[in-house]
């Protein structure tokens, strides 16, 4: 069949702007679904919005729902410097005169000076092993015992190390020694002198029951390096003796094989970085417990402003929020509000709502803190404050607690059940939306093969027309 090259040309009829047309009305059911589909697109993304104000009030939810909140104790000392202090037992609570005579300190020992980092020492296999040195006399100079006892300490596993032609210089035996992770440090450090290349070796460890043993068994040369028993034969100079730390905390004498002391004041935690004298002043942590109960009235009122903002409605434009009507956001509000208005089970004396600390309800849904209230709560009543909102592991009890245990029931249920309700109606959606895009499709393409016989047809009889005109007016000459 013959065709035109341009629609409506043989006919001489706009019948491409008629087949644009066309196209326009058949597509109007697509444009409504698009419209539908945008809809729930934007309730979906509404949706994400609540889950992500769900999350930041379920933080803070947490955060009160975990009773060392309550506990924590914070230390200051009054001379700076000496130590810092923490507990997470309110019963650390109190004033103490901390004396610091000594810190904890690792032992470091040294080598001889060798000319070179790179030249072959001789082969061996070194043992470390960990104790006491008692007794005996240190030489200053020689950094060395005369006298001395070691009394190994059975808790820490003695190490070997072996040397051989792949790393017996003086760099690899650096080497071998940090990667056998035998609880030493070995570093190299050059003195400047003719042989100025010492290995040095610190423990890991401080406390007294940290001095280094080392024995060689292999070359001379290897031993002559590194045997070194503060007993017996020492080829090392002692440069750090390894010491506990000591301190008098009110006039009891403590002492720590670490500069962290633990549990010398109960449920504290010391840490000494110089010695010296200070008072510490142990208080309980209020002024954190109040950033997070406000922490929380934040979410909760971010919560409720941003559902406001999602179900609002503009008379003037008539444009509706993605939200306005939803059940799920209303029903969502609903729980999260009865949570927090139902009383908590007690003693008599107990706290029991939200107003005794000084935290209540607005008319417009928020909450307020009256800030005086809450301070006089958080001195007096530390303890009813914090089983107000936390408890113990097991127990539902506490705002903190229910609030988040609701939050993680939300999400996992209904939110997520209208959530995946909208995703499946929009993928249905977009499956209807493909299914007619073909129907529309197939569609004017018959209208565009139906326009273009007819412009064909007409080109023709307009073809026709003029062959039979020109013979008419032939025929006609030709009889005058």
């Amino acid at each position: 069949m013959a065709t035109i090259s341009s629609l409506g040309v043989g006919a001489n009829l706009d019948l491409a702007s008629l087949l644009t047309q066309l196209q326009t009305a058949e597509s109007q059911p697509l444009v409504a679904l698009q419209a539908k589909a945008k809809s729930y697109t934007s309730k979906l993304s509404a949706y994400g919005t609540i889950q992500s104000a769900l999350s930041t009030l379920q933080t803070a939810a947490k955060k009160l729902g975990d009773p060392t909140l309550f506990q924590s104790v914070t230390g200051t000392p009054t001379v700076s410097g000496i130590l810092s202090a923490s507990a997470t037992d309110v019963s650390a609570a109190g004033n103490y005169t901390i004396d610091v005579s000594q810190l904890a300190q690792a032992q470091t020992v040294i080598t001889a000076g060798q000319v070179d980092t790179k030249t072959a020492i001789g082969n061996g296999k070194i043992t470390i092993d960990f104790g006491a040195i008692t007794g005996g006399t240190l030489n200053a100079t020689t950094g060395q015992y005369t006298g001395a006892t070691f009394t190994a300490d059975a808790s820490q596993t003695a190490k070997s190390i072996t040397i051989d032609p792949t790393n017996n210089t003086l760099e690899g035996i650096r080497n071998a020694i940090n990667g056998a992770n035998a609880g030493v440090t070995a570093t190299i450090v050059n003195d400047g002198s003719g042989s100025p290349n010492r290995l040095v070796l610190t423990s890991t460890q401080t406390g007294e029951k940290s001095s280094m043993r080392i024995s060689v068994d292999g070359d001379a040369t290897l031993q002559n390096l590194l045997n070194n028993d503060p007993a017996g034969t020492q080829n090392l100079k002692q440069t750090a003796a390894a010491q506990n730390a000591k301190l008098n905390v009110n006039g009891i004498d403590v002492t720590s094989a670490s500069n962290t002391v633990k549990e010398a004041i109960q449920g504290a935690t010391l840490t000494l970085v110089n010695t010296g004298k200070t008072g510490l002043s142990m208080k309980e942590n209020t002024a954190g417990v109040k950033t997070a109960i406000n922490d929380f009235v934040k979410a909760y009122n971010s919560l409720q402003s941003t559902a406001a903002s999602l179900t609002t409605y503009d008379a003037d434009t008539n444009t509706a929020a993605a939200l306005v009507g939803d059940s799920t956001l209303r029903n969502l509000q609903t729980r999260i509000r009865q949570a927090l208005t139902t009383p908590q089970a007690g003693g008599t004396n107990d706290m029991k709502v939200l107003t005794e600390i000084g935290v209540a309800f607005q008319k417009d849904g928020t909450l307020a803190v009256d800030s005086d209230k809450l301070d006089k709560a958080l001195a007096n009543n530390l303890k009813g404050v914090a089983n107000l909102f936390s408890s113990a592991t097991g127990s539902t009890a506490g705002y903190g607690k229910q609030i988040d245990a609701l939050v993680t029931d939300l999400n996992t249920g209904a939110l997520k059940v209208a959530s995946d309700g909208v995703t499946s109606t929009i993928k249905q959606l977009d499956d209807q939306y493909d299914a007619m895009q073909l129907r529309v499709d197939a569609t004017v393409d018959r209208y565009r093969k139906q326009f273009n016989q007819l412009d064909v047809l007409i080109n023709s009889m307009n073809n026709t027309k003029s062959y039979l005109t020109q013979q008419f007016e032939a025929m006609s000459n030709s009889s005058k």
